[in-house]
């Protein structure tokens, strides 16, 4: 397996990334599997596991803790990251990012993941309502108390009025390396942003951003919901396996899917004359990104994780990027 540094650290990480989101009520709500899943993925050679706080209320970082306890020999091997800033409660420090909540959602964490330091610990959103000063200076005390090692923020592509559509502008990415410069903080020192085949707006200003500055990227989402596996087909019903399939996509017949379908529809010959599934291809395409250090991959099953096992040793050659050019010009979104 290949290590890659995670923006200007030492901490060496595989280009692939298990994450954990489908782990627990979100996903698969068989903790013996999702389990087996995790150890596969150790047996593999990743080394880099991403989860957050608020999945399936806790229950994935749940998961994660108890299978690592399972292999303590393998743990100083392991790179652990997880999240903060989503709701967990209704009470008003069971979110955000103000000091407080920090210091009271990084205790859970540590809890349910059964260790004394979390490798990675990353912001899942901006929270506007708290000064970044006081998040760093609260994140900062995690790293010297021991209790963190290296911090990174996740962001959004767009945003909107929703608590979830904040988005983590490039400009304010650097303004915090500023402040953390100014005021002897700890710095961010990689994104987690979402990336794919549909959705290149990363490539504008956050990827040229992240490589002056020496920011790693773990992207999230590169096979988009399940949208760049053929899972979703025109003329095919939605087959509902999921309550991601039910909710978040729901009627597939919907005006607003009717590109990404004829995209979908062009990039399965593509996949096919190289012989691979589309999944693989999508997969390949966003790590093949020289800002992109390593892309999550999300299995909700064993047969979907032994599909992204092969990811690294695909080639994504000039003529398969220029045929996805057309299809997705880049820095732009067919969302």
């Amino acid at each position: 397996m290949e290590y890659r540094s995670l923006g200007r650290t030492g901490l060496k990480v595989s280009p692939l990334c298990l994450g954990a989101m489908m782990f627990g009520a979100w996903g698969n709500r068989d903790r013996d599997e999702c389990i087996r899943i995790i150890h596969r993925v150790l047996d593999a050679g990743i080394n880099f596991i991403d989860t957050s706080n608020n999945y399936s209320a806790g229950e994935s970082e749940e998961i994660v803790g108890e299978a690592l306890a399972q292999r303590r020999a393998q743990r100083d091997e392991i790179v652990l990251a997880t999240k903060v800033w989503s709701p967990m409660g209704e009470g008003v420090y069971d979110r955000g990012l103000s000091r407080k909540a920090i210091q009271q959602q990084v205790e859970a964490s540590l809890r349910r993941l059964k260790v004394e330091t979390i490798d990675l610990y990353q912001t899942h959103r901006p929270d506007p309502t708290t000064p970044l000063e006081e998040t760093l200076s609260a994140l900062t005390d995690l790293v010297r108390q021991g209790k963190v090692r290296y911090l990174g923020c996740s962001t959004n592509h767009y945003e909107g009025p929703g608590p979830w559509e904040k988005r983590f502008a490039a400009w304010e990415i650097v303004e915090s390396l500023w402040l953390s410069e100014r005021n002897g903080f700890e710095r961010f020192v990689c994104l987690q942003p979402p990336y794919s085949i549909l959705r290149r707006t990363m490539e504008l200003d956050h990827f040229p951003m992240a490589r002056k500055h020496g920011l790693g990227n773990i992207v999230w989402s590169p096979l988009e919901g399940g949208w760049l596996t053929g899972k979703y087909r025109r003329g095919q019903a939605n087959p509902g396996d999921t309550s991601r399939a039910v909710n978040w996509v729901g009627d597939i017949e919907n005006p607003k899917f009717e590109r990404r379908k004829d995209i979908v529809e062009k990039l399965l010959p593509l996949a096919e004359a190289k012989g691979i599934p589309l999944a693989r291809l999508a997969n390949a395409w966003a790590l093949r990104d020289p800002a992109v250090t390593s892309i999550i991959v999300g299995p909700r099953t064993m047969e979907q994780l032994e599909d992204s096992l092969t990811v690294p040793d695909v080639e994504i050659t000039a003529e398969d990027a220029a045929a996805i050019d057309l299809l997705v010009p880049p820095g732009t979104s067919a969302l």
